[in-house]
């Protein structure tokens, strides 16, 4: 059961409703702390998963792969330009920000975090990371709101379609797959995580979505570490 993917929409879509609705009555101030909050929030995220690693080695080659790749790919180029084509046809003539509903509709649909949970509710059962991305989506989904208005909500459509596409795509390879690689795979995730947590906080502007590839790469890669590399050192 897609517990965690249902949770996450869900507060997306409500927290949009809610933020249309009281948008104006939110300072500034209060919108800019609460945005670094939920960066550090993602970095605490992200620390509990790292520490998770079985064969650093084996990860820190995949994210580096892994993010040559989806750069030279130009993944997150490539989402937003598909993002920004989906919203025009979802809602066309709409007064819109048209740039600020392309970076909500990334973040909420495309995030390390969604990509990481989902895969991970789909593998273990584990929807905590998810459940823990709803607390931070439904605030940070009632500030974008206080701009975009109920366009807002629109979001949960492709967002679900995303994530229960993954969360069905885990169920498929977690029986080719061990502790161990489940491990270096939370770890891995981890570190998209780290980097979707100084995005936020405006620390540095990394495209997170070029790391993607890094998360594919990571369990094979682990694999053959522990199977043929480790055993000859």
């Amino acid at each position: 059961m897609p517990t965690g993917v249902i949770i996450n929409v869900l507060s997306v879509v409500l927290g949009g409703w809610l933020g249309s609705r009281m948008g104006g009555r939110l300072s500034e101030r209060l919108k800019q702390q609460m945005t670094v909050t939920f960066g550090v929030c993602a970095l605490a995220m992200g620390i509990s998963s790292v520490v998770l690693m079985r064969n650093m080695p084996a990860v820190i080659f995949a994210v580096i792969i892994g993010t040559l790749a989806g750069t030279a790919l130009d993944i997150d180029g490539a989402i937003r330009r598909g993002t920004g084509a989906l919203l025009r046809k979802m809602s066309p003539g709409t007064d819109v920000d048209l740039g600020l509903m392309v970076t909500a509709m990334v973040l909420f649909c495309a995030s390390g975090t969604g990509i990481y949970g989902s895969m991970t509710s789909g593998m273990t059962g584990d929807h905590s990371i998810l459940i823990a991305k709803s607390i931070l989506d439904f605030f940070t989904a009632m500030i974008f709101a206080c701009r975009l208005k109920r366009a807002t909500m629109l979001i949960g459509i492709p967002q679900l379609v995303i994530m229960l596409s993954l969360f069905c795509l885990a169920r498929v390879i977690l029986p080719l797959t061990d502790a161990v690689m489940i491990d270096d795979f939370k770890a891995c995730g981890g570190v998209v995580l780290l980097a979707t947590g100084f995005t936020i906080m405006k620390v540095q502007n990394i495209p997170v979505a070029n790391m993607i590839p890094a998360m594919v790469l990571v369990m094979p890669v682990s694999a053959v570490w522990a199977g043929r590399i480790l055993p000859l050192l």
